[in-house]
């Protein structure tokens, strides 16, 4: 797929989820494992980016860096890492 196919599939998935998705209104709290487990999605994340870019698939590589980088940005907007860019 090429990288402007790339950009209009996430682009357009993540208008419907924005349109779709709720706001749940008594979330449980957050406990230390939750975020343990965001972690080590976001490090999964970026495990792949590098396997990809090994491969050459490049496009591929930004996706999952750029998950990883979400991640790591929610739990920062949560309040539960710190941590600068």
């Amino acid at each position: 797929m090429s990288l402007e196919g790339l950009v209009a599939k996430y682009v357009q998935n993540t208008e419907r989820v924005l349109t779709q998705m709720r706001a749940i209104e008594n979330p449980e709290a957050i406990d230390q494992e939750k975020v343990r487990e965001i972690i080590e999605t976001a490090k999964r994340y970026l495990e792949d980016a590098k396997y990809y870019r090994e491969r050459e698939k490049l496009e591929t590589s930004l996706a999952a860096v750029a998950y990883c980088e979400g991640l790591l940005d929610a739990l920062r907007l949560l309040g539960m890492v710190e941590f600068s860019w």
